[in-house]
């Protein structure tokens, strides 16, 4: 779903958004042999995912730039620990950083995200994305769901046949009948492709069961009509549960013993989770740190000689002599 191909393509876009004709800060007042290494450090507990994401964005900006990534996907991680490290040309490292933490920071938000909908049922139903995705970033945030254990829904309109409310209020407009037209949808189709249907109404089941369905969507139904639609499909179709599910609300859908709970949320109200990159450059007269994060915080360390201050944040601004200190060595 995410291959190496796809990655390249959005990074390189984003790379080119964020510096169409360069950085100007850092071509101007960050020396060109000037080198800095940094760590991407996490803030608050989560679970990791654009791992490789991480890395292309700076690989990409600058060949000459290392990156080690210390965990895998999918893998929790705890407030203060260090993810991956950076090191080579300090241009290059900060003409990156931000489009590597947006990409870092949305995807292990949704893998925190899923993880958490996932705890939440323990093992009683499948947790499933949705297409309320991000246009452009499905596969990147597809793949976060899986990272957090969540499964990918179909991933677009080409992958399976999913009869919706409005395809159904056009049948009704029509005058057609859901169980014919359902029937006739499965002779035009290949004997690997599945059909869902959704339905708002316990009253709609039967025609859908009568047509063949693969799959029935429950939308938005009470946890009695919940109940009493699982009892109704029983083997005869996967039943799948959407609508309204939130962390609070999930556990108790899981119990209505639905096979599918589908989320959108997961991927269109999630919160990027808060990583930050922590510069440290060595100079002869001692170590400056700068942080960078989601809220452009700043750690200075002054130094005996004198202090270095330094702040890195989005838009790469505020470094010091220290930088120049660190290209003369």
């Amino acid at each position: 779903m995410l291959t190496t191909t796809t990655i390249d393509a959005a990074v390189r876009a984003a790379l080119e958004e964020d510096a169409p004709w360069g950085d100007i800060t850092g071509e101007v007042f960050v020396p060109a042999d000037a080198r800095a290494d940094a760590q991407l450090r996490a803030r608050e507990d989560g679970v990791l995912s654009g791992g490789e994401v991480f890395a292309r964005a700076f690989t990409l900006t600058d060949p000459g730039i290392d990156v080690a990534v210390h965990l895998g996907e999918g893998e929790t991680f705890a407030a203060g620990q260090v993810l991956a490290t950076v090191s080579g040309p300090a241009r290059g490292v900060l003409r990156a950083e931000r489009i590597a933490l947006n990409f870092t920071q949305r995807m292990s938000g949704i893998a925190t995200l899923t993880r958490a909908f996932v705890d939440a049922v323990d093992g009683r139903t499948r947790i499933a994305d949705t297409r309320k995705t991000t246009p452009g970033l499905r596969a990147f945030e597809k793949h976060a769901v899986v990272c957090g254990g969540g499964s990918s829904h179909r991933f677009g309109l080409s992958d399976a046949v999913m009869v919706k409310d409005n395809h159904l209020g056009v049948l009704a407009g029509a005058g057609a009948d859901v169980t014919a037209a359902l029937m006739a949808a499965r002779e035009r189709l290949g004997h690997t492709t599945m059909i869902e249907v959704e339905v708002d109404r316990l009253d709609q089941i039967p025609a859908v069961l009568d047509g063949g369905a693969d799959i029935i969507m429950l939308d938005n139904f009470s946890l009695e009509d919940l109940r009493r639609g699982v009892t109704l499909i029983g083997d005869q179709a996967i039943v799948e549960a959407s609508g309204n599910v939130t962390l609070e609300t999930v556990a108790a859908i899981a119990d209505t013993g639905v096979d599918v709970i589908s989320s959108g949320a997961l991927t269109h109200s999630v919160r990027a989770i808060d990583l930050g990159l922590d510069l440290v450059v060595d100079g002869a007269a001692g170590e400056a740190d700068s942080r960078s994060d989601g809220s452009t915080e700043g750690l200075a360390d002054g130094s005996a000689a004198g202090g270095a201050d330094g702040t890195a944040d989005g838009s790469t601004e505020g470094l010091t002599d220290a930088w120049s200190r660190a290209a003369a060595d």
